[in-house]
């Protein structure tokens, strides 16, 4: 039987990359990269070869093997495995580039930052000042081939071939012997007497000295080229010449060199040290403190490394929404950071984070969410968006708050693409139904509208029918201005989804309609889009051969190419009318809730409805509109998203559970064929329906205009002669099929009527008879 004895190298848990060596500190060791065998993560190797004769080399990298897995600190080279055999040595550290390789390749990059550049030397004296101070070691090798840098930028102190103790424990120190390395050494170290009053740290901080030369201006060709300081900084420059100074008592302390460098206007005074030191300490943070720095962090990112970013920041701020309740304040600086990341490496690291986000009841976190969609949407697949994120989206369409619905409606423009054909053509319009017909706030109208016309090619051929022609007739008979815009550029661009028997029959009558409108930019667009719809027919009918391919996308399936032309129709609506509602919520904070608190019923069918009293507001013309969106609608937006965290928007369960107690699911969901369908409530458009009570008009607000609000209001005026006119002669105010409708409604009124008639004459009678006959006793013959 034969036993053959196992190879140590070939059962390390870890291997070498083939490749060159990618040099390490001058001396016997190789640094090579190499990754782990189980898992594949990377990792750099040292390798020292033992040699017949070199019993004295073999014992400084025993010594420095010994040193390394012994020593942990945040600043010192992080020691993982090792091997050690008769024939050679293997060190495990961390994935990591030697300074002088790293600082090269930055270089043809285009150059390190001074930022980066202070607070790798943070690290590294905050090393020496660990080893020394703490450790009572010298370190006797600080150079730039000592030093090296992970994947985060962070710089590591190496080389801890020929450290010795300060106290002498363990004798003097060890003996080079090698040029590259002895050029670094103090000039007081020529000098063997004991005359010289040095400190234990003096002869490190003068090798930092000339690290500190190494890393500005190159490599050092002799000691009497630090005189130069060459290109270093002027903020470092005193504390560059301290270290360097020929009188070794002088030299400050690792400690102390850190403090000068961080007084006010020195080297390392800047945010990013700043950041980084709080990163370092954030654990044992308040969470006022964590807070505040998240919220700075956000202006400072796009100053700081890519590198640092990836691998520093964005594990701390995953770290702080999974364990630190961060809440909302994550999100910016979160999707900043996820733009530096590959797609792999968001799928893996930023979406399972967004998803949970979505499910909180935090309303700040939901809104900022919604906001910037726009960031994260493309890495979201089909079965996400349908299963863990529209089903909590769609509960801001019943927010009490209309920032909340409005950030939501505008959210559906992304979304819209990645819904089911269930969510899309049958959820998603009930609420759009609901919002353009019963929602108080008119740029929430406007928008709902903006937003069917741009997710319209998306619908089914036949929710298209049923629902774009009836929805922007309502659009075209909403009091406010820019909702009855929106309705006639949603017609114009979807004019290819139309037959043209509905272009003749539905559409140019009811925008007829509105070539008679108070504001002349509805004029405007109305007749632009009466010319555009003439002309279809027109050319149709000079060369019928033309219908089919005119209609060709009347019953074809979804095309999204249309959403292009769309986002170009009504752009204004969604940017300008936005800071319309920010207005809104800042001058009326307190009143927006309660008045949105429970969606009213509409009036039981016999019950008179109240008379639209008009309500004397301050004026808003459609020059001014034009004015806001051009001016002001840009800075609002972002002053808007700055003061989300201003306001108390409160918890969405409580929300929730107070629809819930004011009011019973069934009436709420059940009740949408009586409510919001598209079928009916939009194809009975009126602009003269009541408002509900407690709910204000559009035109009650002051939008921020200049004129005094005792003037007339076009809206008021526009809803007042509405009601002085007759029905049935207003065509431009009403549906087509209202007058049908209005006739089937009298002819049930009045069958109720006769039906009511006829119960109180049988009444009558019943009770007249048993007067006349008087009761009966109990026993009693009845005579002839």
């Amino acid at each position: 039987m034969w036993f053959f004895a196992r190879d140590p190298v070939r059962d390390f848990p870890f291997e070498l990359i083939p490749e060159l060596p990618e040099g390490g500190p001058p001396g016997p060791w190789a640094l090579h990269r190499g990754r782990k065998k189980a898992t594949g993560s990377p990792v750099s190797i040292f390798v020292y070869d033992v040699k017949p004769g070199a019993e004295e080399q073999t014992q400084v990298a025993k010594a420095a093997f010994k040193r390394l897995k012994t020593l942990r600190h945040p600043n010192i080279l992080a020691y993982i495995d090792g091997l050690e055999t008769e024939k050679c040595l293997h060190v495990v550290t961390e994935a990591v580039t030697p300074l002088g390789m790293y600082l090269k390749a930055r270089v043809e990059a285009g150059g390190l930052k001074e930022l980066e550049i202070s607070w790798g030397l943070h690290q590294i004296v905050k090393a020496l000042s660990f080893l020394v101070n703490d450790c009572s070691l010298i370190h006797n090798n600080v150079c730039m081939a000592a030093v090296f840098v992970d994947r985060a930028g962070e710089w590591k102190l190496g080389g801890l071939d020929y450290m010795y103790s300060a106290q002498g424990i363990g004798g003097g120190p060890p003996r080079k012997g090698i040029p590259e390395l002895e050029q670094y050494d103090p000039p007081e170290l020529a000098d063997s007497s004991d005359r010289v009053v040095r400190e234990k740290w003096s002869a490190d901080m003068w090798r930092l000295g000339c690290l500190i030369w190494e890393v500005f201006n190159g490599p050092l060709p002799r000691a009497a080229a630090l005189r130069n300081p060459g290109k270093i900084p002027k903020s470092l420059v005193p504390h560059y010449c301290e270290l360097v100074g020929a009188n070794p008592k002088v030299r400050p302390n690792p400690a102390r060199f850190l403090q000068n460098c961080r007084a006010p206007g020195g080297f390392m005074s800047n945010r990013f040290v700043e950041t980084n030191l709080f990163l370092e300490e954030i654990q044992i943070k308040e969470p006022a403190e964590k807070q505040k720095f998240f919220q700075e962090l956000n202006k400072s990112l796009d100053t700081f490394p890519e590198d640092f970013c990836r691998h520093k920041v964005l594990p701390q701020l995953l770290t702080a929404f999974e364990f630190g309740n961060a809440g909302a304040v994550v999100l910016t600086p979160l999707f900043k950071v996820g733009k530096f990341l590959s797609a792999e490496e968001y799928q893996h690291k930023i979406i399972p984070v967004v998803v949970k986000m979505f499910s909180s009841t935090d309303r700040a976190m939901r809104i900022r969410l919604l906001q910037q969609m726009e960031q994260f949407i493309q890495y979201l697949d089909e079965p996400t968006v349908n299963t863990q994120i529209f089903p909590h989206v769609v509960h801001g369409f019943l927010d009490t708050n209309p920032a909340i619905r409005e950030q939501t409606v505008k959210s559906m423009l992304l979304l819209a693409p990645k819904l089911s054909e269930t969510n899309l053509n049958v959820e998603l319009m009930k609420h759009f139904a609901r919002l353009q017909a019963k929602d108080e706030q008119g740029p929430i109208r406007c928008n709902t509208t903006v937003c069917l016309g741009k997710i319209g090619s998306y619908l089914s051929a036949s929710t298209r029918h049923r629902v774009l022609t009836s929805a922007f007739s309502r659009a075209m008979k909403d009091p406010f201005a820019p909702s009855r815009v929106a309705g006639v550029l949603g017609f114009a661009a979807t004019h290819n989804l139309y037959s043209m028997n509905d272009c003749a029959h539905k559409i140019l009558p009811v925008l007829c309609g509105l070539t008679v409108d108070p504001e002349k930019s509805v004029r405007d667009q109305a007749f632009k889009a009466i010319r555009s719809f003439l002309s279809k027919l027109e050319s149709v009918s000079e060369d019928p051969t033309q219908l089919e391919e005119v209609e060709k996308d009347v019953h074809a399936a979804s095309s999204p190419g249309v959403g292009g032309a769309a986002a170009s129709w009504a752009g204004w609506a969604v940017t300008g009318v936005s800071s319309l509602t920010s207005k809104l919520i800042r001058a009326h904070p307190t009143t927006a809730p309660t008045e949105t608190n429970v969606p009213q019923r509409p009036t039981p069918e016999g019950v008179p409805a109240p008379a639209l009293t008009p309500v004397p507001a301050t004026p808003t013309t459609s020059s001014h509109w034009e004015t806001q969106e051009e001016d002001k609608d840009t800075a609002e937006d972002h002053s808007a998203a700055d003061r989300w965290d201003d306001e108390d928007w409160g918890s969405l369960e409580v929300s929730n559970s107070h629809h819930k107690s004011s009011k019973s699911p069934e009436s709420d969901w059940s009740s949408w064929e009586v409510e919001g369908s598209w079928e009916q409530g939009w194809q009975e458009p009126s602009s003269q329906e009541p408002p509900s009570e407690g709910m204000r008009l559009a035109s009650e607000y002051n939008w921020g205009g200049s004129e005094s609000s005792d003037k007339g209001d076009p809206f008021a005026t526009l809803s007042a002669r509405a009601n002085t006119q007759p029905r049935p002669d207003s065509w431009g105010e009403d549906n087509w099929e209202g007058l049908e409708i209005e006739s089937r409604q009298a002819k049930a009124e009045l069958a109720r009527k006769k039906r009511e008639e006829r119960r109180r004459e049988m009444e009558a009678k019943r009770a007249e008879k048993k007067a006349a006959k008087g009761p009966m006793k109990l026993g009693a013959r009845k005579l002839d």
